[in-house]
């Protein structure tokens, strides 16, 4: 993530075009995305119904591993009133366990009063997205569940292609989602780094801040030593 003062003001339109923030990262080029929509049981399970309305399901291989996966969910009948301070920490404390469960990182969430997007990396070999999805859904649903909310039971999610998972295009992309708050009025232009309910989850990291001048280098840094080391440090001094 850059600094908001590091680039021009850019206003985008439609949810999915990324291209703007590909050409302030330096690079022309739409990122290319798999797009997919997942359909949730009341378990929290990957549903088997599907009709023709809805995004066909990708290959679960798609999600497993070191996937890079850009997920959007929306509260039930687009409801409005589940965003407090209370739910912000409640919503890392549930991302924070998923993550550290399933072998993932998130470099960039930002709850929206009605949604919220999440970018979740794969660090461990078997890591796997769709379990973990599954997890995490049931989990927030019990939580909101106490507030009279839901979640929608259609999950969005961009599967990033290998060439918009360099450094440029990926940054690119989780700007473009950090910038969503702007987008709908909900801060000034290049205000998106004040808005209090953005984050990210590296485990073993709290002290990471996506807005700070050094956040990429860190990050990579951070995520690099744990595909190398894993996550636990029994015998660390």
């Amino acid at each position: 993530m850059v600094s908001p003062g590091a680039i021009s003001p850019t206003v985008y339109n439609d949810a999915t075009d990324v291209a703007g923030v590909a050409r302030l990262r330096g690079t022309s080029r739409r990122p290319e995305l798999w797009r997919a929509q997942l359909l949730f049981d009341e378990r929290g399970s990957v549903s088997n119904s599907f009709d023709d309305s809805y995004l066909k399901r990708l290959e679960p291989e798609f999600y497993r591993g070191q996937a890079y996966v850009h997920w959007s969910l929306t509260i039930k009948d687009r409801k409005q009133g589940w965003l407090k301070p209370i739910m912000l920490y409640k919503f890392r404390e549930l991302l924070t366990h998923t993550m550290f469960r399933y072998g993932l990182c998130c470099p960039i969430f930002v709850l929206m009063p009605d949604h919220f997007h999440m970018m979740w990396i794969g660090i461990l070999d078997d890591a796997d997205q769709l379990p973990a999805m599954k997890h995490f859904r049931a989990r927030l649903n019990e939580t909101l569940a106490a507030l009279n909310f839901k979640l929608q039971p259609q999950a969005y999610e961009n599967v990033l292609k290998d060439d918009d998972r360099v450094e440029d295009a990926f940054h690119g992309v989780c700007e473009y989602i950090a910038r969503n708050p702007e987008r709908a009025g909900l801060t000034d232009v290049n205000g998106y780094a004040n808005y209090k309910y953005s984050g990210c989850i590296v485990p073993g990291y709290p002290e990471l801040k996506p807005f700070a001048n050094d956040f990429w280098g860190r990050f990579w840094r951070s995520y690099s030593y744990l595909r190398k080391n894993g996550l636990l440090r029994i015998n660390e001094t």
